[in-house]
């Protein structure tokens, strides 16, 4: 039964949390090994595969990049 005295949201009662922080030794939570595989939003233990999302990664736009190598939009014209 819900208590009738509504709470916010406090991260720090959530307990643990594991992240991976940047340029600082890592281990992993799974077999204690620090060799990682790092990528834009997870980093994955080498040896467990084990993935923990990067402590920074919130912070990160999230907009793709294209890269048009298509033909140009205006043709050269040819010389008769």
């Amino acid at each position: 039964m819900r208590s009738s005295i509504a709470k916010g949201f406090d991260p720090a009662t959530r307990g643990y949390h594991a992240v991976y922080r940047e340029n600082e030794i890592n281990h992993c939570p799974g077999c204690g090994r620090t060799h990682w595989f790092v990528g834009r939003t997870l980093a994955e233990c080498g040896f467990c595969a084990t993935a923990l999302p990067l402590s920074e990664s919130w912070r990160q736009p999230a907009a793709a990049v294209f890269i048009s190598r298509g033909r140009p939009h205006h043709p050269p014209a040819f010389a008769a």
